[in-house]
């Protein structure tokens, strides 16, 4: 039986989360907007927001007047209006696309129990800006900072495979520069065709044992809403406790922690 003063507390909760049924009703139709992502007739457009048409219309004259869609004089169709359009605009540039990934980060290394590693385009390459550690110790030189191989490591080849070619292709001499011939191993050009081939095609980037024996590794790419490559998401496993095939439950993890995180930089990717 509950106290009293956890009736209240229920009401209290109730009462905070109580929105107003109307505007979340009228809403789905700009989500419905948003989801095709083009002009709708008012009856594919209600159907899409599963209401009649007849409900449908008087919250699109609401809309109309507050900017959030508009109606083509030619066609009848509507569309996300000016204000809709602004709004967007203004979200995009306070988005931050590390901040945004993080959470996300965190929550796929404490549901696989592996690390999971942030990266960034930097002034010298793949760049590691956030590291979450795996539940067990795992052996790695990767830390906070670290610049990582383009050609040698997963971080790497998942940038290499959306950056543009030469920028690439500079990047590479940089890698042999900076880590020297020991580490930074020449990768025959068709070898890494392929590489990028198999990037594109599974959506990650993989490393079995290598560079550093005993740790595998998928990395997959974050898109931002202009369809550019601004982050790499990194997941670190010990060998024998990560699965390596390309559509395995730690492939298909850090893939969809990737098109979760794109989704919310505005990214169209699926």
């Amino acid at each position: 039986m509950k106290a009293p003063h956890e009736d209240n507390n229920d009401t209290n909760l109730e009462k905070e989360r109580r929105g107003i049924q109307s505007i979340e009703t009228g809403g789905q139709l700009l989500l419905a907007l948003g989801t095709q992502g083009r002009p709708m007739p008012l009856r594919e457009l209600a159907k899409a927001a599963n209401m009649a048409p007849g409900k449908a219309h008087p919250y699109l004259v609401s809309f109309s007047k507050l900017g959030l869609v508009t109606q083509e004089a030619s066609t009848g169709f509507y569309w996300l209006g000016p204000t809709a359009m602004q709004l967007g605009l203004v979200t995009l540039r306070m988005l931050n696309p590390v901040r945004e990934a993080t959470p996300f980060a965190e929550a796929l290394a404490r549901d696989t129990g592996h690390s999971v590693a942030l990266s960034v385009w930097g002034n010298h390459g793949p760049t590691v800006v956030f590291l979450f550690d795996a539940i067990y110790p795992l052996h790695t030189n990767i830390r906070t900072g670290t610049v990582m191989s383009l050609a040698g490591t997963a971080t790497g080849r998942v940038f290499a495979a959306y950056l543009p070619a030469k920028l690439i292709e500079e990047s590479l001499l940089e890698d042999a520069r900076r880590l020297g011939p020991d580490i930074a191993k020449p990768t025959d050009p068709d070898e890494l065709h392929d590489m990028m081939k198999d990037v594109r095609k599974y959506g990650v980037s993989r490393a079995v044992n290598n560079p550093t024996p005993g740790v595998c590794s998928f990395a997959a790419p974050v898109f931002d809403y202009s369809g550019n490559i601004v982050l790499g998401i990194t997941l670190m496993g010990r060998s024998q406790s990560f699965n390596p095939d390309w559509n395995g439950p730690q492939a298909k993890a850090v893939r969809a922690c990737s098109l979760e995180v794109s989704k919310r930089l505005g990214s169209q990717t699926r």
